[in-house]
């Protein structure tokens, strides 16, 4: 009898210790898993701007960038020319394409400043600017620059002259803000996060695009919002502007 007791208690101990184990596995798992999710999620995003080049850029219909451009503590920054010949503008565009993506971008603009970030573009001869093609996100001065007064839809993170930002959410004019900005073309909807804060959604590629388009002053432009595939472009408005950390994950 002494020997079963002491061969029952022997199989229990063992028992009891394998579901331990199972449970301190369980434990670590949980732990474990959100950084491996996290770490899935970082290397998804592919950087656009090394910091130090102007790698993978260059001016609109043109082979490099110009003088205008500077790479300042890790920026891109742009300078416009005091004298501008009539007709010429340096709106940055990236050399390769995309469709559906995140794109997360640090934008910092001038006093009474204004710019903007472009999607879809195209560099067609016959088009002389991004904005032709590609519809544009503003970056932009709200308290000093007239567009800030020129309704919600030309503020700053609205799609521009299409979809107001819901509230205001940029930052002093000298500090930086992060923008990102969501195109999804096959299910149909885009939005815009400033500084943590989704403030415009709006759809895509479909009747509802092509309805509020047609309520906008790009009604009668040919090729604006035309293309689902494009160029990710920085806008040369006429006023200094900076952008960092520009990077892209496909969705």
């Amino acid at each position: 009898m002494k020997n079963f007791l002491f061969a029952t208690f022997i199989a229990l101990t063992i028992i009891s210790c394998k579901e331990k184990a199972k449970e301190s596995m369980k434990e670590k798992a949980v732990e474990v898993m959100p950084e491996v999710i996290k770490e899935a999620s970082n290397e998804a995003w592919v950087s656009l701007f090394d910091g130090t080049s102007f790698n993978g850029w260059h001016e609109y219909l043109q082979d490099g960038v110009s003088d205008h451009w500077k790479i300042e503590d890790g920026a891109m920054v742009f300078y416009p020319p005091e004298k501008r010949e009539k007709g010429v503008s340096y709106n940055l565009v990236s050399d390769n394409e995309y469709t559906d993506f995140e794109l997360s971008i640090d934008w910092r603009i001038s006093e009474a400043g204004n710019s903007g970030i472009f999607w879809g573009i195209k560099e067609l001869p016959n088009v002389d600017q991004p904005y032709k093609t590609g519809p544009e996100i503003q970056v932009l001065d709200n308290d000093k620059h007239p567009d800030g007064k020129n309704g919600t839809s030309h503020q700053a993170g609205a799609l521009y002259d299409m979809v107001s930002p819901t509230k205001d959410v940029t930052k002093p004019v000298g500090e930086w803000n992060t923008c990102v900005i969501t195109v999804n073309n096959t299910t149909h909807m885009g939005s815009v996060q400033l500084n943590g804060e989704k403030i415009v959604e709006f759809p895509l590629n479909n009747e509802e695009w092509n309805a509020m388009v047609a309520k906008s002053k790009f009604a009668n432009w040919e090729h604006f919002g035309k293309y689902t595939t494009g160029k990710i472009g920085l806008q040369d408005h006429g006023n200094v502007v900076a952008f960092r950390n520009i990077k892209i994950r496909k969705l």
